[in-house]
């Protein structure tokens, strides 16, 4: 084919004749019907010559380099012309600098341009074709209809020209069918080329307004369209599955029409057939035809992409799940639970407590809040040496300062809520449960129980019960230790009798009604409880006011409920009052006070508070000795930024040593000989580290026991006398035993695995902090009402525990049951809850059998409860 021959092909596409365009009525297809479209080229305008072709394709491809015009017969010339421009552009590399963009900007274009093109050509010529296609249907059905009336004419039968229009009607649905077939598919083609023209559109938008010199910064349009996405996806949480979604849908309709366009199937067996090659891409392999294979694999490809979009994400939604719940980011569907907010070292001891509360119920649930890994507290809880008893014990990871995080641990549904003090500098802890306590009031549906806050510091009480109002019960830990300390080193063996009763697994306090007691006087309740021993009475015309000791005259009123010290809230009742014989006290006397002589190791917050309280209880001309490594001028700041008027002491003598006391050296500088009592602080410097502080306390303990057993003469007799803990005779810790009868020393404890080494030796009485704390809170969580017969007990004023000498009761030898000797411990306003015999360990509490009869040693003590001396 020639030069001349191609480029007229060429110009017959591009440019088909006006009659074939504007035809309305294309005759029907026939033998003589290709020579039509062959002869139209007679009716097209004269070819133009091959050298004005190029000169015009040049033209609109070197527009941007040359502003003369070129004259379009000139082909020398134009030759000239680029060859002189690459000249120039060879030479001035500067011409290239100013131009070069403008070119790239008018190819872009120019694809652009070809592109939009080629769709529309193509677009036109489909529906051309369509339209003919249509319009010879019509034509056909005409001559169709004149053959039958003339076949009528004819004398044809009328079933045989039924099956003619028939078969005419058939022809002419088969063209339709096709029309809209071609239709379709052109349809498909347009809606996936859209698209591509908008992505080539907002390229050439984003080009331009980034070479523009405007000072404004205008945003370009992809960065627009790219930030609305993205916040779209960020705001909407289920953009990604939702934008799937429509993909899917757009996939199946265009290749449900692309197939309806290249196959003989209706529509809805092409969209059926097109969801297949989406859910399965194999299912192409029987398609036969180009145009059905290309489609089919088409729609094949597409449906491979949207399955690994979509399994990415139900991967990731899964995974996310799984994080979630293995971080603790659920909530938690529980009611009437105990929620515990905060770590520290006493949750262990707290957790054991609830644990054994809850036994009798079967098993509670216990939640635990706080700022750590969920998987990490459940591996320390793991690691808890205790049974819990059927009690559940639930992690998630939280600040109680944020109310959604409340909200997540169901804070409006618990039955308590127990606020750890955090380990470390007091005021900071109690600020933080300050705060905490401001977040549980203003959760909205309101708290249905009440909240048990752990304070470091007395001061600070008065502020968060004025915060949190009736809803808080406090319990100031470190001031409660402190007093403890001082009635276990005055008292020995009492820190063992406190340890059984706040803690569950022994007896414990509750409070209940008996009608049946109403109009009865205390002292007959004193006696009508065979497994109980009724220790005050909540009186209820007085607001409910608990009255500890009251007097034996004290008649019961409707509404009055009594205060009671049993194993279990289901393990006493009332019974038929026994007959008791009081008789009288062997001698009525008070037993006076003696100068003691204190020393206490180490330095702590509340000191202050310590001084004030031996001050009141010791006997005047006492002396207080403090041994630490504070400077004695940084005391005394210390002591009076406390509130303390040492100048206002007035039945101790304070003497100030320095030292450090796990030193030898310091220690022997002391008396250690001529002290009464001996208290070992957890010093303030490393109490944030319960394994370091007991670290600190045992060495100060065994150094202590050890100048001690050196300075006293050895009694060789007493330790053969009586074994103690199989140690042989004449061993350091024989030594330190005969020592320790001699003073004693109060060892305060955080870490409750010492306390295993201080039982064994049996050379010191020991405070467990942490875990005496641990139980009361656990108390106060089940029974609000506790605490205030707990702040009595610890208070400077009211009634404490007490250690009582057998002999204020009866005469040696005296058979008396447990009853008698608690009415006749009435005669002294005391309560007698349980005794200590003489070869003993520990003290029984509420013990059982009150109304049998039993000889008595005046080595035996007896532990009540009375008012403070």
């Amino acid at each position: 084919m020639s030069l001349e021959q191609q480029d007229s092909s060429s110009r017959d596409w591009f440019f088909p004749s006006p009659s074939f365009i504007h035809h309305p009525y294309p005759p029907p297809p026939s033998s003589n019907h290709r020579r039509r479209f062959s002869s139209d080229s007679k009716l097209r305008p004269p070819s133009t010559s091959p050298d004005l072709k190029y000169p015009r394709l040049r033209r609109r491809f070197d527009f941007s380099r040359r502003p003369d015009k070129q004259q379009p017969n000139d082909v020398v010339s134009a030759r000239n012309f680029n060859s002189s421009s690459s000249a120039d552009n060879t030479s001035s590399a500067s011409s290239h600098t100013i131009f070069g963009f403008s070119g790239q900007r008018i190819r872009v274009r120019w694809q652009i341009a070809l592109s939009a093109a080629v769709i529309v050509t193509t677009l036109a010529s489909l529906v051309h074709k369509n339209f003919s296609l249509h319009n010879q249907v019509f034509d056909l059905q005409d001559q169709i209809t004149n053959l039958n009336v003339r076949l009528q004419a004819c004398g044809l039968l009328v079933n045989d020209i039924d099956n003619i229009d028939s078969i005419s009607f058939d022809f002419g649905d088969q063209y339709y069918s096709n029309g809209l077939k071609h239709l379709a598919l052109v349809s498909s083609i347009i809606l996936l080329s859209i698209p591509v023209l908008g992505l080539k559109y907002i390229d050439l938008v984003s080009a331009k307004s980034r070479s523009s010199d405007n000072i404004s910064e205008k945003v370009s349009l992809d960065k627009l369209i790219e930030y609305r996405v993205d916040v779209f996806l960020s705001v909407h949480p289920y953009a990604k599955p939702l934008a799937l979604l429509v993909a899917t849908l757009l996939l199946i309709c265009l290749g449900g029409l692309a197939l309806f366009g290249v196959t003989d199937d209706g529509l809805a067996d092409s969209l059926w057939l097109s969801w297949t090659y989406v859910a399965d891409s194999g299912n192409h392999a029987n398609s036969e035809g180009i145009g059905p294979r290309l489609v089919s694999v088409s729609i094949s490809f597409g449906g491979m992409l949207i399955f690994a979009m979509m399994l990415g994400l139900v991967s990731d939604a899964i995974s996310e799940k799984f994080d979630s719940l293995r971080k603790g980011k659920s909530e938690v569907v529980e009611q009437k639970h105990t929620l515990i907010l905060g770590w520290s070292d006493k949750l262990g001891s707290l957790l054991n407590q609830l644990a054994i509360a809850n036994e009798s119920l079967g098993g509670g649930i216990v939640v635990v809040m706080a700022e750590r890994d969920k998987e990490e507290m459940e591996m320390d809880i793991g690691k808890m040496e205790f049974d819990f008893k059927g009690t559940k014990v639930i992690c998630r990871s939280g600040s109680p300062l944020i109310l959604a995080d409340l909200k997540k641990v169901s804070v409006s549904k618990s039955r308590a809520v127990i606020v750890l003090a955090e380990d470390g500098n007091a005021d900071q802890s109690d600020a933080r449960a300050l705060r905490t306590v401001l977040s549980l009031t203003g959760v909205k549906e309101g708290l249905r129980g009440h909240i048990v806050v752990e304070l470091s510091d007395l001061d600070n009480e008065v502020l968060v019960k004025l915060v949190g109002g009736d809803l808080v019960e406090t319990v100031v830990a470190h001031d409660v230790i402190g007093r403890l300390m001082i009635q276990c080193a005055r008292q020995p063996g009492l820190a063992q009798i406190w340890e059984d009763i706040l803690g569950f697994e022994n007896c414990e306090f509750y409070i209940k009604r008996w009608t049946q007691l109403d109009g009865m006087q205390f002292e007959d309740v004193l006696i009508s409880f065979p497994d109980a021993i009724p220790c005050g009475v909540k009186v209820a015309s007085c607001g409910g006011r608990i009255i500890l000791n009251p007097d034996d005259t004290y008649v019961l009123q409707e509404g009055d409920e009594v205060l009671v010290i049993a194993e279990d809230d289901d393990t006493y009742a009332p019974a038929t009052l026994p007959m008791v014989w009081r008789g009288s006290l062997p001698k009525d006397f008070i037993v006076p006070k003696s100068t003691e002589r204190i020393l206490l190791c180490g330095w702590r917050r509340d000191m202050e508070d310590m001084i004030m309280v031996l001050d009141a209880s010791l006997a005047h001309g006492s002396e207080l000795w403090m041994f630490n490594d504070v400077l004695e001028n940084e005391r005394e700041k210390k002591l009076i930024d406390g509130g303390l008027d040492i100048g206002r002491l007035v039945n101790i003598t304070l003497v100030n040593r320095e030292g450090n006391a796990v030193i030898r050296r310091h220690l022997e500088s002391l008396p250690l000989e001529s002290f009464d009592s001996i208290l070992i602080l957890a010093d303030e410097s490393v109490e944030d580290s319960a394994i370091q502080a007991d670290s600190r306390s045992l060495a100060t303990l065994l150094l202590i026991r050890d100048i001690q057993a050196k300075r006293l003469p050895y009694r060789e007799a007493m330790v053969t006398q009586i074994e103690r803990g199989g140690f042989s005779q004449g061993s350091w810790i024989g030594e330190m035993q005969q020592a320790s009868d001699k003073s004693v020393i109060i060892s305060e404890i955080l870490d409750p695995r010492t306390k295993n080494l201080l039982s064994m030796s049996k050379i010191s009485d020991y405070v467990l902090s942490n875990e005496l704390v641990s139980m009361a809170l656990a108390m106060v969580a089940e029974d609000r009402q506790i605490n205030d017969v707990l702040e009595e007990l610890f208070a400077e004023e009211g009634n404490e525990m007490h250690i009582r000498q057998a002999s204020l009761y009866l005469r040696e030898g005296d058979d008396l049951s447990f009853y008698e000797i608690m009415l006749r411990a009435r005669q002294r306003r005391e309560i007698v809850i349980g005794y200590r015999l003489a070869n003993a360990e520990r003290a029984v509490i509420n013990p059982p059998a009150k109304n049998e009869r039993r000889k008595w040693s005046l080595k035996d003590v007896f532990v009540v409860i009375a008012e403070k001396e």
